[in-house]
């Protein structure tokens, strides 16, 4: 390249860099972007009191700490996953009070003194639950990566239809207000819990066993 046009093509770009600068200097700060600058001072942190697998856990957490966060990073229960981190995967749920909640879309709290259970407490006297022995049986995961938010999704969702829960495809509840757990039932039932693996059919078909052995 001629020197004198590399020269010239060098106090051009430095013009316009310097110019970008100034411009940004001397335009106004919307509100919006002043709040997306990160501020150097925390929240302040909260004793709580959480009880998980029927445990009391004493923690020291920021109002803005999720509760998936608070049991993985905190308490070390890594069961529940983050997976998208957004409500969409299902990967991250647990039982709060008996109900699935996805726990990255909740703060832990708002959860002092309710009763939380994640996939390690669904075990039973240190062996694995009536759903997790279906899941082994008939092969319902692969990596495994969403199956401890299938399996708590699962156990309220049985619930949920034994105590006459209807679904978008129920046509009605029988006179014991139980519903039956038919497979495309389940499969709406469970329609926020994705396995990216493609393991619906085995999923289904477990937990269709023990809703039925149940019922």
């Amino acid at each position: 390249m001629n020197p004198h046009r590399r020269a010239f093509l060098g106090t051009v770009a430095r013009g316009s860099i310097g110019a970008g600068v100034m411009l940004a200097l001397d335009a106004p700060i919307s509100p919006g972007v002043a709040a997306a600058v990160p501020s150097s001072s925390s929240a302040a942190a909260h004793d709580l009191s959480l009880r998980v697998n029927g445990v009391y856990h004493e923690l020291r957490v920021e109002p803005r700490v999720t509760l998936l966060d608070a049991l993985r990073e905190h308490l070390r229960l890594t069961g529940a996953k983050k997976g998208c981190d957004r409500g969409q995967c299902g990967a991250c749920t647990v039982l709060i009070n008996g109900r699935r909640v996805n726990s990255c879309l909740t703060l832990a709290v708002m959860h002092a003194g309710d009763d939380i259970t994640t996939v390690e407490g669904l075990a039973v006297d240190g062996k694995p639950g009536e759903l997790q022995t279906a899941f082994l049986e008939l092969d319902a995961f692969q990596c495994g990566f969403c199956t401890p938010g299938q399996l708590c999704s699962a156990t309220a969702m049985i619930e949920e239809a034994r105590h006459g829960a209807a679904s978008v495809l129920s046509v009605e509840l029988v006179q014991s207000r139980q519903t039956a757990l038919q497979d495309a039932e389940i499969r709406e039932r469970m329609s926020g819990n994705i396995c990216r693996c493609g393991a619906y059919p085995n999923i289904v078909a477990a937990i269709a066993k023990v809703a039925r052995a149940r019922s």
